[in-house]
């Protein structure tokens, strides 16, 4: 099939392994805020008249700035940005709302080109988050918060003087949005979020993210899910997006079925529990030898019943179960080993 017509964006960077500070570390995290409520726009093409949403309790008024608002391929950079801060959370490194980063590593993580064009595309795409400017009651960090805010305060980029070649780029988030990485309001997206190639369809799988997570199913109304979604376009255009996504399935994470106007989620990973007989999924016969490396010296069975109580400690308190169990038991492993040793 021409590469054009396939439903997903090849992997670009497949060896890329940014961030992966170690294999038990969700890598992509985005906010459940803005994966909830349409806060960026899904169009390319500037918009530059005020947007407000209201649903239920919530009211959302965002304002742009010179060249937009920003849109939700801007939103790639706050998503590189609170995964970095998770990673170095996880493994109790320092962290702030300041982020440095080099712009290559951002394009590896986001399976972007790597060319000149593309870091003209970065800088705007910080421009839009620095100027774009939000009003809302959704509260992050159990605060709710009525002023007026951006998404980021402030962007930088440092250029050498005689060459001009730009050696760091920076940017530090909004208080807003820090609260809630320190509040753990963050889900952790499939790796295959940035191959999806419509704004459309990376806002649905957000919001699938958010309303199924890992339950088996789950249901919306197509004018409903149009108005989550921020969406613009005429009803029966949005309803023939939707029946795209039934037709390829290829939605991470979920398959999506449309009766009528009510469309249905279908978690594609809910099978790996059984409830009520806790994290019953088998790991392969290779991971445990793995582990005897990770942890050499150690029962790695008697490892393995303290890090299934560990993830059902998780799911206990709501939290998502591991995409990858073979990956994560080892990467446990690893860290169990790292703290008797100290």
């Amino acid at each position: 099939m021409d590469e054009d017509y396939r439903p997903l964006l090849p992997d670009r960077h497949p060896q890329a392994n940014l961030f992966i500070c170690d294999v038990a570390d969700a890598v992509i995290k985005s906010d459940m805020a803005s994966m909830e409520h349409p806060i960026f726009t899904l169009s390319k093409k500037p918009i530059r008249d005020v947007k407000r949403y209201e649903h239920g309790d919530v009211v959302l008024e965002v304002t742009p700035g010179p060249k937009g608002i920003a849109n939700i391929y801007d939103k790639d950079i706050l998503i590189f940005a609170i995964s970095q801060i998770m990673a170095a959370r996880n493994e109790g490194r320092q962290y702030s709302r300041e982020i440095q980063f080099q712009a290559q590593d951002f394009l590896e993580f986001s399976n972007r080109h790597t060319g000149g064009h593309d870091y003209d595309l970065l800088r705007d795409s910080l421009d839009r988050l620095d100027s774009t400017r939000l009003r809302t009651t959704i509260k992050t960090g159990g605060e709710e918060t009525w002023e007026a805010f951006g998404l980021i305060e402030g962007a930088k980029i440092k250029r050498k003087r005689h060459d001009g070649r730009v050696t760091e780029w920076g940017l530090k988030l909004s208080e807003w949005l820090f609260k809630a990485i320190e509040a753990n309001e963050v889900l952790t997206l499939h790796p295959d979020y940035f191959r999806l190639r419509k704004p459309i369809e990376r806002r649905i799988y957000e919001i699938a993210r958010k309303h199924c997570g890992s339950k088996e199913s789950w249901q919306i109304g197509l004018k409903k899910l149009q108005k989550k979604c921020g969406s613009s376009d005429a009803i029966r255009n949005f309803r023939l997006a939707v029946r795209a996504l039934c037709d390829f399935d290829h939605l991470p994470d979920y398959s999506v079925s449309m009766e009528g106007d009510m469309v249905s989620f279908r978690s594609r990973v809910s099978q790996q529990m059984i409830v009520g007989s806790g994290f019953t999924t088998k790991l392969m016969p290779d991971t445990y030898e793995a582990a005897r490396q990770a942890a050499p010296g150690w029962d790695v069975y008697v490892v393995e019943q303290e890090w299934r109580a560990w993830v059902m400690s998780l799911l206990d308190q709501g939290m998502e179960p591991p995409r990858n169990p073979d990956s994560a038991f080892i990467g446990f492993c690893r860290k169990w080993a790292a703290r008797q040793q100290r």
